[in-house]
Parts: structure tokens; C-alpha cells; sequence
């Protein structure tokens, strides 16, 4: 997963994050939307993103 810097991370179109108003988890490429389930794993937060990701990548296998 390439490293976002803060210049690349504020480019980003509101549509590549789980929370697009507070710009929370990006999820621009599915190495970044599989960091976003490791990263909310276990938080309020999971259900939302793992919505989002199964919406943008549907593709990708999201272990239970």
C-alpha cells in the first residue's frame, strides 16, 4: 500500500472516504479499503466501513 502524504491525502475527491465530511478512512484503491476494515476492526465505526467497502469493492473477500 503506497503511503499517503497529507498533500495527496487533501486531493482526494470526498467520494474515496468512509466519512466523507470528516474525510475518515480512505478507501481510494482496495489496499487502502482493506487497511480501513483492519483499522475499525472491533470499533463503532466497522459496520459503516465495511458498507462502504463492500459498495466500492465488491470484489474484495472480507473475512468474518
Amino acid at each position: 500500500m503506497a503511503k499517503l502524504t497529507y498533500a495527496q491525502r487533501e486531493d482526494l475527491p470526498k467520494g474515496d472516504f468512509v466519512f466523507p465530511k470528516t474525510r475518515r478512512y480512505p478507501i481510494e484503491d482496495a489496499a487502502h479499503a482493506r487497511d480501513a476494515l483492519a483499522r475499525s476492526s472491533g470499533k463503532p465505526e466497522h459496520a459503516a466501513v465495511l458498507e462502504a467497502v463492500r459498495r466500492k469493492f465488491p470484489g474484495i473477500e472480507i473475512e468474518k
